[in-house]
Parts: structure tokens; sequence; C-alpha cells
């Protein structure tokens, strides 16, 4: 005698989904333990106090930055290695702790940072950056 099967209608199909989240949480684990955690170095900007008044009779170091990477040190033409000879050329004549830089919008941050390296020198000014 031979056997029929016989549909049943009502009968559903069950998937197990436990091979597939073990394999999400495997890919998980794999890209948290491979991907690099770098900390960027870049400068602290410190901003200032809104409230805070500032003493107007001290005079202030401006170092401009023209677009074309030109450096002026109290509106004076100089090369960025000769800075910190004129500021403490500057700090001889005059008590100051702040110094400006003024940078162009299209100059490069390159010279900017160049700049900040040799005020950076003297440990006990107050650097700006103005736009």
């Amino acid at each position: 005698m031979a056997r029929k099967r016989v549909k049943h209608e009502n009968e559903q199909g069950e998937v197990d989904m436990t091979p597939m989240l073990d394999i999400v949480f495997i890919l998980l684990i794999f890209f948290i333990v491979t991907t690099s955690f770098v900390k960027e170095e870049g400068i602290l900007v410190n901003r200032p106090d809104a409230n805070k008044k500032t003493n107007s009779n001290n005079p202030v170091i401006m170092i401009n930055i023209d677009e074309s990477g030109s450096v002026r040190f109290n509106n004076k033409l100089v090369d960025i290695e000769r800075i910190p000879a004129r500021i403490e050329n500057f700090l001889a004549k005059h008590e100051t702790n702040s110094a400006v830089v003024l940078p162009h919008y299209n100059t490069s941050y390159d010279k900017v940072v160049q700049v900040l390296d040799q005020i950076k020198l003297f440990d006990h000014l107050t650097i700006s950056i103005a736009k």
C-alpha cells in the first residue's frame, strides 16, 4: 500500500534566530576590538570671560599674519624665527603679559601654529587669537 502525504495548511515553519544573533554579536565584538581609538591632538584655546575687565594700561604684543604668510610684530615685518627676540626686546621696554595673534582668514594653519610655537616659549604670556 502506498501512503499519501497529507499537507496541512495550519502547519507553519519556525526559524531559529539564535545563530543569526550569535553572528551579529560576534561581528559587533570584532568591530569594537579592531577599531582604534585615537585621541587627536590639538591646541587648547581658552576663551576670555565676557564679564572680566582687562587692564588697558598695559601694552599688548600684536602679531599679524597676512594671507601670503608674512608676519608683522606690532606692524613691523619680521621673520618667524625672530619673534622670540622681538618679544624679549618688547618685554624689556614694556610690562605686559598678553600677546594677540591676528591671522588673516586665508592664512595657512601651519603659519599660525609656527607663530604660536614661538610665543609659547614665554610661559607668562597669555596668548589670544583674534579674527
